[in-house]
């Protein structure tokens, strides 16, 4: 369409003023070339914007799989953590650490027995051979009224 414009101006001028005519052709000729050049600056910057674009996307791909892999390791590491530990809990037997316990207190048990017993038994044989052999005034009373 430019060109075609140029032509028909060219044409118009030439048939108004023949003499003008070269000037005009050589300033149309550097127009037409300033405009190739315009064309030609306009494709190398959709070019650049292009390609700009394209590393724009790569380098958001490479950061995404850089977080999606410190995410992974991270999870690993958290699920390594959980399993150890875990691991050591699921490992160890709670009715045998129960039993290990009943046993201790148990133990015990038997420890405070041995260690009150001639105590206990001391105390209880003195109060039963404690008993009074006489009989209180209530208690004579009682006989003598004949209540008992």
């Amino acid at each position: 369409q430019v060109a075609v414009l140029a032509q028909v101006v060219g044409v118009l001028i030439h048939v108004a003023d023949p003499p003008r005519a070269h000037l005009v052709a050589q300033k149309m000729a550097q127009s037409q070339e300033l405009i190739q050049k315009l064309l030609q600056a306009e494709k190398e910057a959709e070019n650049v914007i292009a390609n700009a674009k394209k590393g724009r996307l790569a380098k958001l791909k490479q950061a995404k799989d850089k977080a999606e892999g410190d995410l992974k390791a991270f999870r690993d590491e958290q699920e390594r953590k959980f399993q150890s530990e875990m691991g050591s809990k699921a490992a160890a037997d709670p009715s045998a650490e129960l039993a290990g316990a009943t046993a201790k207190e148990a133990e015990q048990v038997m420890q405070d027995y041995h260690q009150n017993r001639d105590r206990t038994i001391a105390y209880v044989i003195g109060k039963v051979l404690d008993v009074p052999t006489q009989l209180s005034t209530t208690q004579k009373q009682a006989l003598t009224t004949g209540v008992v």
